[in-house]
Order: structure tokens, then C-alpha cells, then sequence
């Protein structure tokens, strides 16, 4: 039994992982594989669900789940509990998270571990107190080691783990060190057992065996399905059948998260027009949601391609099954049945790979995808120019890559696609402040203006010299009205009444 299960919140992972511990109760090996974000606080390790906020250290006991709570669920399996978590991340919470008591440790990475049931194991992505890398593709270099390894045949759990530990330290340039906590006993624990050899006489078909389990990975139609079947099955005819059932599942969400941010976009805009805000936030609102029509409409038509594609296929090889049943030998009653199936599917053509977007739409896409991430101001054109190129460039600054900013391709949106939040810092005009993910006009009070450096300074009122002497008539009688001071009195009592020179007196010898 697999289940899968994404983006739950607290409630919802308690409950699966109690579903899980019903339904392994009989089992011989229970797994379970968490991707996420976990945190360890004073020497425990808890994992961290969608909906936890964590505002302060002591939010760690009620939004999220202890790793014991796991070990719990695996717990009722006889052979082999195993779990293993991709969760050893740099945390996100620890720096806005507020300290209640400042003896609480919060450690780096997760804290190591020593499992008390007997035949448990737990794999951590890096070492205790260590984080572990994203990668540059859509999976980390763990998980891409997990796919490989545990689902060889036969090969014991321990041994897989450790070759996993080996590719990653390969690829990290060894920053990373995936570590296994807890031991097992002497004999052999593959995850994937070895399938019997079958008699001559009973043996099916190698082509036929691998129709069938093609035909049920298309009943169940998921991802999971599909890549379980080309791990077993990594080429030929049904292989590339079940690529593109791959691509149309992959289109449908590409068009599903592109009709979601239009939405959002619209949404957004509307709310902007109905509080009245300025034209330069309707102006950004409206290009936002153009950008997102337009990635809209090549989601839907990348989907209708791929759609079109793998229907094509599936007609194709229902022509080739009728055509191959007709070669069926009569059955008689002293020799069995015999089809000639088998060499007649073999010698059909493959399928047609899924053609690739056009550059153009790729283009439009990574744009749209650097909007979204503020590293991208101008609109998503599909036109890789400079401003592009250089908005790219910022991409791989901020967000550690080294992608080829000649030209966007698949890689760069994929990867720009990981990235949940905004990676290049947000820069505002002059005149402009931050004011949270948006860029908001100063205001000033009355006699105050923005200056260079974005600040209100006051404004310097100076007159002119017509202002400071007033030469007009009425100007010159009030200044002859004004009484004198007392220094133009004392002027005026040194000059002579009859205003003549005044009197000098002097003597002659």
C-alpha cells in the first residue's frame, strides 16, 4: 500500500499518520517519506506542517509534530520501520521567531537521534546540526538519490542508504552528508524484493508482463504511478507511452497554477480599484495581470498539446493491440494457446517524444515567473532582451544558481517555479518607500518635500528684495507716519532747530 499525501496542515497529519499506523498493523516494513521544513528545539526534532505560523519558541509544542509521533506510527510493523526525512533545511521561522526564554536552544538542522524500538531506522537528507541543499533541478540531490537507490531489487535497505549517502556527497561537492540513525539485524532488508524466477512452462511474456503493468499505471493515471513504472520499465515502447501520460499530468498543473495566479491577479486588481489606489499600484496591478493571461493561455495550450499527443498514442496502440490479436493461434485441446503478441508489439514504431513549447511561450513563462519572484519589472512579452538577460542575472545572484542567461529554457522556470516567495530584494524609485512586497508613494506634510536622500525635509521660504522694500505710494506715507525710535530721536536732537550746520565753537589765541 502507497498513500501519498501533500501541503497538509496539523489536523490532517495527525490523522495520517494514525490512518498509516491502522494499516501497516500487519505489515512486515513500514516507510515514511517527509519533504518539508523541521526544526529541532532543546535536543527534539519536530516537523513543521503548512499551516504553522511558529510567532514565538514556545508555538513549536502546539502548531507542529514531534518526530517521536512518527516513530509511533511506524511502529506497528514487524520487520522494518523506516523513516526518512528531507526536512533538514535552513528554517525559515528561526529568524522571525520571538524568544520567550532565551535558554531555549533552537539548533541548526535536526538534532541526532537514537531510536529505542528495535529494526527502526531514520534517514536524515544532512547530518544532525547540518541543513541540506534544494538543488538547481525540481528535486533536491536526496531525493534524486532516494529514486535511484531504494527502489533497486533486492539491494538491502542499508546497503541503498548508504550508496544514497555517496551520491549525494558526489554531487554537493561534499557540503552535504545524508546520515542513518538506528541498526538493524544480520539478514538482508530490500525494500524491493527480487520477483521469483517463473518456470518455462508459466512464464509470461517479458512484453505482455510489461503491457500489464503499463495498462494498470494508466487506471491509476497519477505521477507516482507512471515513475514507479519506468523505474521498473526504463525504456522501449510502453516507456515512452508512459512519458507522455507524464507531460499531460504535468501540463494540467502547469495550466491549473497559472489559472489560480490569474485569479489572483484579477482579485487583486479589483480590490486595488475599489480602495481608490494611485495609478502607479493600478498600473503595476494591471500589468501583473496580464502577465498572468498570458501564461494562462500557453499553460492551456501546452495542456491541449499534450493531451492531443498522448490520445494519439493510446489510439495507436489500441490499433496495434486489435492488429496483434488477430495473430492468435486456435486453441486445441492437447496444445495451449500460443500469441504471436509479443514480436508484434516489439516491432512498432515509439511514439513521438512531446514536442517542446516554443521558445517564445518559454520565454513569456520564465518572465512571468521573474515577476513573481521581483527580479523581472517589465512585461511578459516573450521577448528574451536585455532587461530580460539582466533580471535573470539577478535570479542567480540572489537565488545561488548559474543558468545561461542567453536564453530562458524549461530548467530556469522550473527552477524559478521552486522559489515560493520573492527572491530579489524589492528597489523603489525616488519618492517611493517599502511598504511590505510593494513599492508606496512618500507623503509629505504641508511645507515639506521628499529630498534626495527620501525624506520629508521642510521647505526654505525666501524673499526676493522687491519683498523686503516695498517702493510703492502708499508704502512710502506709512513709513513717513511710523513714530521714530528712539535712536532717529536722538539723532534728531543733535541736529540745529533752525536746520542750519551745527555750532562749533572754537577759540583764537
Amino acid at each position: 500500500m502507497v498513500d501519498s499525501r501533500y501541503d497538509l496542515p496539523a489536523l490532517e497529519t495527525r490523522r495520517a499518520l494514525r490512518d498509516f499506523a491502522n494499516a501497516v498493523r500487519d505489515a512486515d516494513i513500514a516507510v515514511v517519506y517527509y519533504a518539508g521544513h523541521g526544526i529541532e528545539v532543546d535536543g527534539a526534532n519536530y516537523l513543521i506542517p503548512v499551516d504553522a505560523k511558529l510567532e514565538r519558541d514556545a508555538d513549536v509544542y502546539d502548531e507542529t509534530l514531534s518526530l517521536d509521533r512518527v516513530l509511533v506510527a511506524v511502529d506497528p510493523a514487524k520487520q522494518l520501520r523506516l523513516v526518512i526525512l528531507d526536512a533538514c533545511r535552513d528554517n525559515p521561522f528561526t529568524r522571525s521567531m520571538k524568544r520567550a526564554l532565551a535558554s531555549r536552544g533552537i539548533g541548526r538542522g535536526l538534532a541526532q537521534i537514537e531510536p529505542s524500538i528495535p529494526n527502526t531506522l531514520v534517514a536524515y537528507s544532512a547530518k544532525a546540526g547540518s541543513t541540506a541543499q534544494d538543488g538547481d533541478g525540481s528535486n533536491s540531490p536526496f531525493t534524486i538519490a532516494l529514486s535511484q537507490r531504494l527502489t533497486t531489487p533486492g539491494l538491502d535497505v542499508r546497503r541503498a542508504l548508504g550508496f544514497v549517502r555517496d551520491d549525494v556527497l558526489k554531487s554537493t561537492g561534499n557540503r552535504q552528508e545524508p546520515f542513518v540513525y538506528g541498526s538493524l539485524g544480520g539478514e538482508d532488508v530490500p525494500l524491493v524484493p527480487v520477483k521469483a524466477a517463473p518456470s518455462a512452462s508459466s512464464a509470461p511474456p517479458p512484453q505482455a508482463e510489461m503491457r500489464h503493468d503499463y495498462e494498470l499505471a494508466l487506471q491509476i493515471g497519477n505521477k507516482e504511478a507512471f515513475n514507479f513504472f519506468l523505474a521498473q520499465y526504463p525504456d522501449g515502447y510502453y516507456a515512452n507511452l508512459a512519458k507522455l501520460q507524464l507531460a499531460k499530468i504535468a501540463a494540467e498543473e502547469t495550466r491549473a497554477a497559472a489559472t489560480e495566479k490569474a485569479r489572483l491577479a484579477q482579485q487583486e486588481q479589483a480590490r486595488l480599484a475599489y480602495e481608490g489606489a494611485q495609478q502607479l499600484q493600478l498600473a503595476k496591478a494591471a500589468s501583473d495581470l496580464r502577465a498572468a493571461e498570458d501564461a494562462r493561455v500557453a499553460a492551456e495550450k501546452a495542456k491541449e498539446t499534450a493531451q492531443e499527443q498522448a490520445a494519439q498514442a493510446e489510439q495507436r496502440r489500441a490499433a496495434a493491440d486489435a492488429a496483434a490479436a488477430k495473430n492468435v493461434a486456435p486453441v486445441s485441446p492437447d496444445r495451449p494457446r500460443e500469441t504471436k503478441v509479443d514480436a508484434k508489439i516489439a516491432a512498432l514504431p515509439a511514439p513521438e517524444a512531446p514536442a517542446p513549447p516554443p521558445q517564445a511561450e518559454v520565454a513569456k513563462l520564465v518572465q512571468a515567473e521573474l515577476r513573481r519572484v521581483g527580479c523581472f519589472t517589465g512585461s511578459a512579452n516573450g521577448e528574451w532582451d536585455a532587461a530580460s538577460r539582466r533580471s535573470l542575472e539577478l535570479f542567480n545572484q540572489h537565488a545561488g544558481t548559474k543558468f545561461d542567461v542567453k536564453a530562458a529554457s524549461v530548467d530556469v522556470l522550473d527552477a524559478i517555479k521552486l522559489k515560493p516567495a520573492r527572491v530579489c530584494p524589492l528597489i523603489c524609485a525616488s519618492g517611493f518607500k517599502r511598504d511590505g512586497d510593494r513599492c508606496v508613494r512618500i507623503a509629505c506634510a504641508p511645507g515639506y518635500f521628499v529630498n534626495d536622500d527620501n525624506e520629508c525635509e521642510k521647505r526654505k521660504v525666501r524673499q526676493s528684495p522687491s519683498a523686503r522694500y516695498d517702493r510703492s505710494p502708499s508704502a512710502r506715507q506709512e513709513r513717513r507716519e511710523a513714530p521714530a525710535t528712539p535712536k532717529a530721536e536722538a539723532s534728531a536732537g543733535d541736529k540745529p532747530k533752525g536746520g542750519g550746520m551745527p555750532f562749533i565753537p572754537f577759540f583764537l589765541p
